[in-house]
């Protein structure tokens, strides 16, 4: 069994569990390689139909071709979609700098779906190299009623043991790639074949190597325009995978302040 095997094995076994311990779960969707290759992992972990619907968070501000993608592949893939519109950015902290609140509006919509729909549980595609704050995160995390994360009051994990029962008005994060790195991701797409947003790849000398919104993400400047130059940029890139999102390049502790406060 080689890595991507064992990778994929685990994940399986993340989605599995969460299914079988939690009630009403749904899979966040941000329309990003990451998300999609969760999708991939779901349609072979239930045998090709998904338990659970896929939410996406909608800010307005993503790429055309991100809602294109969307709307092609949720019918492609027959995903019971559940679409929620964020909150104007009046409703955010005035405190968080300019591209935080902004992204602060995601947080606002995803504890409005939680709120509509009473989720237990939600399957989130973050990973610990993406992000310091993310690093401290468990595969099973619990929220609190009003979506808060408490980073040092996380349950251990040992034995693939997990934490999977939350208190009444609270719900779980479950993280099945937590334990995946960014080449992962792009080898695992590779050997599935599996859809992404083309903005992933260069033109004109420049691709998104993270997709958020359009006010504050940018390309970084790159010629790799296939899955195999991704590859061979990757194993000899120093440069952060989110450095082109401008939230992350404001105050040190904005991003932490909004994952706190129930960000993805």
């Amino acid at each position: 069994m080689n890595r991507l095997d064992r990778l994929e094995s685990q994940s399986i076994y993340i989605l599995r569990e969460a299914v079988a311990t939690i009630d009403n779960i749904a899979m966040l969707w941000s329309l990003g390689k990451d998300s999609n290759t969760m999708i991939r992992l779901a349609q072979k972990a239930f045998f090709g139909r998904m338990p659970f619907p896929l939410l996406h968070v909608d800010t307005g501000k993503k790429f055309p071709e991100m809602y294109a993608f969307r709307d092609e592949y949720a019918k492609k893939w027959n995903i019971n979609l559940l679409l929620q519109e964020c909150p104007d950015i009046s409703e955010t902290d005035e405190d968080l700098p300019p591209a935080a609140r902004s992204a602060a509006r995601k947080s606002l919509g995803l504890k409005a779906a939680i709120a509509a729909h009473g989720f237990r549980g939600l399957i989130a595609g973050i990973r610990r190299d993406e992000e310091a704050t993310r690093a401290k995160e468990r595969v099973f995390s619990p929220r609190g009623s009003f979506g808060e994360w408490q980073p040092r009051e996380q349950p251990p994990e040992f034995w693939n043991q997990y934490a999977t029962d939350p208190p009444p008005g609270a719900h779980i994060r479950i993280h099945p790639l937590l334990h995946w790195t960014e080449r992962d991701i792009w080898a695992y797409i590779q050997r599935e074949d599996i859809p992404v947003v083309d903005l992933y790849f260069a033109r004109d000398g420049k691709r998104y190597r993270s997709l958020g919104d359009t006010d504050i993400t940018r390309p970084i400047e790159s010629t790799a325009a296939t899955i195999e130059e991704i590859l061979d940029e990757l194993a000899q890139t120093r440069q952060a995978e989110r450095a082109g999102r401008l939230m992350d390049h404001e105050s040190e502790d904005a991003f932490e302040r909004l994952r706190v406060d129930g960000y993805m």
